[in-house]
């Protein structure tokens, strides 16, 4: 079987990619496991010193890297780009501030020394969407590497292009091999993996539905989780705003991404008075 990457704006066909078998699913597993196992033991400072030079490459190839985004998923350019920048800036943020995010947390009890320590879990499984093919991925794996975490992505085949960029990306900015990899397998698979030992955690975002299924999955095999899932965001407008703004603001809102964001306007929730004014301006 074979991901299709299709161009929603034509129709076309960008890609196919070939779905990992059983045992490639295997070899990648255990590839993180070895890679993690050193990655943990190697110094923060050399950590960071690739976070930063990933944070370079985004910065040069985000032309190439938002007219991928673009085609696989459909916003506009300048959109996409925006999102390349803003992963550039948000690798940079965690290279800035792991050491003190990661200090230990040392709190006063009756015992002689007590603290919080931070340490590596082993391997992180992100499942994620394909509204942001490269930020929804980066603001998870960054800070897991960052950690001394290994990685294994399961994103929206419909952004496999993407996925497969990130990974080379990580590779090319110094990451070990086999520490950040891509996982081109069906959803069925899912449940197999994080049911895996060598599995330590798993985030998603995605639907409510699709949340609620990893959280028992996940505890199921007493595993962490992390979940950012669906909303049905209200935007209110009050007899007193000015319709104008509002309807312009509204507009944005509920269409920005190409009207593919998690806190994009679900819901119009109008002054009755206001009602009319407001819909014809917004239709402008």
């Amino acid at each position: 079987m074979s991901f299709i990457s299709t161009n929603p704006a034509t129709g076309n066909i960008i890609s196919r990619f070939k779905e990992h078998t059983k045992k490639e699913t295997e070899l990648k597993l255990a590839a993180a496991k070895r890679a993690g196992n050193a990655w943990r033991t190697v110094p923060l400072l050399t950590r960071t010193r690739c976070a930063m030079k990933l944070a370079l490459l985004l910065r040069k190839q985000k032309h190439e890297l938002g007219l991928l985004a673009t085609l696989e998923m459909g916003k506009p350019i300048r959109a996409s780009i925006a999102e390349v920048e803003k992963c550039a800036w948000a690798t940079e943020y965690f290279a800035e501030n792991a050491e003190r995010f990661l200090s230990p947390d040392y709190v006063k009890t009756d015992a002689s020394e007590s603290f919080v320590s931070f340490e590596p879990l082993g391997i992180i499984l992100g499942i994620m969407p394909w509204n942001f093919p490269f930020w929804q991925v980066l603001r998870y794996a960054v800070p897991a590497l960052l950690s001394g975490n290994a990685a294994l992505l399961k994103h929206a085949s419909t952004v496999s292009g993407c996925a497969l960029r990130t990974e080379a990306l990580f590779r090319e900015a110094g990451f070990p091999k086999g520490l950040f990899q891509v996982l081109l397998i069906e959803i069925a698979t899912i449940p197999a993996v994080i049911a895996d030992h060598r599995i330590s955690a798993v985030t998603l975002t995605g639907s409510e539905r699709a949340g609620s299924i990893v959280a028992s999955l996940a505890g199921k095999a007493i595993k962490k989780s992390i979940l950012e899932l669906g909303g049905s965001d209200p935007f209110i407008v009050l007899a007193d705003a000015d319709i104008e703004t509002a309807a312009h603001t509204g507009a944005r809102a509920r269409l920005q991404n190409a009207g593919q964001s998690c806190i994009a306007a679900k819901r119009f929730i109008v002054a009755r008075q206001k009602e009319k004014q407001f819909t014809e301006l917004l239709r402008r």
